[in-house]
């Protein structure tokens, strides 16, 4: 191991190896088709969606027809000449978003059987491309949204609600580009940000069958206890009568000519990360990449593994997923990287450590920063600033904690998006 090793450069330098390996101008090239017969429409939507199509662009044949409409967050989008890029609101949908999709659907119903729908996936989708059902408005669909959000469900939970209640997603999109007899083919490039990178959950699965059902979707709402608006129970009471009115299921013919491909994730993420890691002489450990449930919960476990296998120095936990944070009705600002950390710094009590948390598409939660930064001297550090981690914590204020200490991570949108990544080093004072 090398002596003259920085902890923090070496764990920022391990976020940025994370980070590298799901960019969209190395990854998806590889995956791109030989151009159809017809024409090539590409549509998508998640913060990688610019960057996707932008790597689309730059390897697609020059005299092969290529046109089309992608959707991301604001302050994402990136110079594009053949695939129009629209910004709209993430975490939750506004106009923008409902325009685009309802574009989107238009035009992939105009395809023919020489075509190719061409879709870009990624984390994000679900509220870029979410164009509400007759009877609900954006306004309704929002309210539901932000009740799920604040409730702490899983993004699995929230997707099942948002399925029912949106045109383009639970393989609607698919469906579109597939409808009659003279449907295009479709191919799905997906970047998951969700743990266990079924296609059906990332974005909300607009070209994947959908396993749920509307009977599903007010069973999520009544689990966390949301009072959903007068239209949103109206359309789904109706859709658990109607089989017909519900999202396409597996099985369904619409699938019959549609390939749904992952092509970036958490764990190839996090594989990188500890090649880095092991490159520097410190032996990586992934722990997991599909670690889900609250932050809180989730840093005492981790801080638990650490102080048991604290004799094993140096080293490198990893682990990816996406935890949750239930918000009281006042609380202060931070993601759930952030609380992950500050919940981690109080339970590993006296065992010095190096920590990262960060979220893969550089924003943690609502906030500026992509997460932060843990050294073995933050809790005494912030004592001498007169900051109670224990009050900061407990107030969901995490961004303040870490913002005062300067220890927030920020990178600005790395318009990619494989979830979070954290890192716990050991041994290294």
């Amino acid at each position: 191991m090398d002596a003259r090793i920085n902890p923090r450069d070496l764990l920022l330098e391990s976020f940025r190896a994370a980070v590298a390996a799901a960019d969209p101008a190395h990854i998806l090239p590889p995956h791109l088709p030989v151009p159809p017969r017809g024409r090539t429409l590409v549509v998508g939507g998640g913060k990688a969606a610019a960057s996707m199509a932008a790597a689309v662009e730059a390897h697609w044949p020059s005299d092969a027809p290529l046109s089309g409409l992608v959707v991301t967050r604001y302050q994402h989008g990136l110079p594009t000449r053949r695939i129009e890029v629209v910004e709209a609101s993430h975490p939750l949908p506004d106009g923008r978003g409902e325009a685009a999709a309802l574009r989107m659907l238009d035009l992939a119903r105009q395809l023919g059987p020489d075509d190719l729908l061409l879709a870009l996936i990624s984390g994000g989708g679900s509220s870029l491309l979410a164009a509400p059902v007759e009877g609900v408005t954006l306004k309704e669909l929002r309210q539901v949204t932000k009740a799920l959000l604040g409730a702490g469900a899983t993004i699995q939970d929230i997707n099942t609600v948002r399925k029912h209640l949106t045109r383009l997603s639970g393989g609607q999109l698919a469906r579109a580009a597939r409808s009659g007899t003279t449907g295009a083919s479709v191919l799905a490039l997906i970047i998951s940000d969700v743990v266990g990178d079924d296609p059906t959950h990332i974005a909300s699965g607009p070209c994947a069958p959908d396993p749920t059902t509307c009977v599903d979707a007010l069973e999520r709402l009544q689990r966390f206890a949301i009072t959903p608006p007068a239209s949103v129970q109206r359309h789904l009471e109706t859709c658990c009568s109607d089989v017909s009115a519900d999202t396409p299921k597996p099985g369904d013919p619409c699938f019959s000519r549609v390939e749904n491909r992952v092509i970036a994730s958490a764990r190839a993420s996090l594989l990188a990360a500890a090649g880095h890691f092991e490159q520097r002489g410190i032996p990586a450990l992934l722990l997991s990449d599909r670690v889900s449930g609250d932050a809180q919960q989730v840093a005492r476990q981790h801080a638990a593994l650490a102080q048991a296998m604290a004799r094993r120095q140096p080293l490198a936990l990893l682990s990816g997923g996406e935890t949750t944070v239930t918000l009281r009705p006042r609380h202060g600002r931070g993601g759930r990287n952030a609380e992950f950390l500050l919940g981690l710094a109080l339970a590993l009590d006296d065992t010095p450590a190096w920590s990262i948390a960060c979220d893969t598409d550089g924003i943690d939660g609502s906030e500026d920063n992509a997460g932060a930064l843990l050294a073995p001297d933050s809790l005494t550090r912030a004592r001498a600033l007169g900051l109670d981690a224990t009050a900061k914590l407990a107030a969901h204020d995490s961004h303040g904690f870490f913002g005062a200490l300067g220890d927030l991570v920020v990178t600005g949108p790395t318009r990619t998006n494989v979830n979070d990544y954290r890192a716990l080093l050991l041994g290294l004072d």
